[in-house]
């Protein structure tokens, strides 16, 4: 006669679809311990957790997630302000925050302004509706409508951070950043280097600028006003200025981007005005998007880790949604120079 075991099996639930009730009778804890675990409650220790996720793993339970969100006046949706959903990186950073948004339980909700003000307000209304529990906010535009305390602690901010105390934001340093882009050039004994910015209300433009100056300033080059230009982050925008570089009595040898996208506008430029990348002049770009690895020439770029900052940022979110102690000053990602074929020491 063969041995039995020593550990006997849970009991099993109810014919028919499994319930809570089942799940908390089989780990031998109470319903509401059942629901609080559920929800992500760091009320409920790690051991208590790994029962209940057993029982929900032998059952097949599935949460309803609408009848729990009623229970506990959760949508468990989230909402993401986005000023531009066609830019490839705002793209990749939704990719990153729908992921960790799924793995947190979250549907996402996506909505484009499209740098207009007027529609970042109506998007931000979602919140006061309690359609959505929280939001990720791009671009460092900061709607008026969620500047009140109660609903400042339901933000994220996303790339850039927005004027409201006790926002968090995830982001990388965009001033060691733009120092990284500019000493690689001096390095490769450029001197004359020009510096084309993307949108001036944009926190990104002017601290990548002051990474430019203080490569400058550390190297001893005098920095130059008429080389550097401003625009928006758009092919446009490079191309237009870095018409107007090359139309000085000296030209740059040398021009830091303050986008990928910058830097695809300036390089055809370049070409259109005869002369070669880098043979001629070289160029940095900043963001490391998918098409700067196969441009030609592929870019020399600061990688700004797209995925991993929308990751981060609706992590974050997620936790301080659960009432989770999470950093109010937010999340550093580190970034890094990618060298390309777009940059050679000058010519001469």
């Amino acid at each position: 006669m063969s041995r039995s075991r020593s550990r006997s099996l849970p009991p099993a639930p109810e014919a028919g679809r499994p319930r809570m009730a089942d799940i908390a009778r089989i780990a031998g804890v109470s319903v509401a311990t059942v629901s609080r675990a559920l929800a992500g409650s760091p009320r409920v220790n790690e051991e208590t957790k790994a029962r209940i996720e057993a029982a929900v793993r032998d059952t097949g339970y599935v949460v309803n997630r609408m009848a729990r969100g009623l229970r506990l006046q959760q949508a468990r949706q989230v909402f993401v302000m986005v000023p531009n959903i066609a830019n490839p990186f705002h793209a990749s950073v939704l990719l990153g925050a729908e992921e960790a948004a799924v793995a947190a339980g979250f549907h996402v909700l996506i909505g484009n302004t499209a740098g207009d003000p007027a529609r970042a307000e109506e998007h931000a209304r979602q919140l006061l509706t309690g359609a959505v529990d929280g939001m990720l906010v791009l671009g460092g535009h900061m709607p008026e409508t969620l500047k009140t305390p109660s609903l400042r602690q339901r933000l994220v901010a996303v790339i850039e951070p927005v004027a409201a105390p006790g926002v968090p934001a995830v982001q990388i340093d965009n001033r060691a950043g733009g120092q990284a882009a500019t000493r690689h050039l001096i390095e490769l004994g450029h001197r004359r280097i020009g510096h084309i910015g993307g949108s001036a209300p944009a926190t990104a433009t002017p601290k990548r600028f002051e990474g430019y100056a203080a490569a400058l300033a550390e190297a001893g080059i005098e920095l130059r006003p008429e080389l550097v230009r401003y625009g928006t982050f758009s092919i446009a925008t490079g191309a237009e200025e870095m018409a107007e570089l090359l139309a000085l009595p000296e030209p740059p040898t040398a021009v830091f981007c303050g986008s990928d996208e910058i830097a695809m506008g300036a390089i055809r430029t370049i070409k259109q005005a005869g002369l070669r990348v880098p043979e001629d002049i070289s160029i940095v770009g900043f963001d490391n998007i998918y098409f700067a690895a196969v441009y030609d020439p592929p870019l020399t770029t600061i990688d700004q880790p797209a995925r991993r900052l929308g990751f981060e940022a609706m992590r974050l979110l997620a936790d301080r949604l659960a009432g989770i102690a999470a950093s109010k000053r937010g999340v550093s990602v580190p970034h890094r120079l990618i060298v390309r074929a777009s940059t050679a020491p000058p010519r001469h």
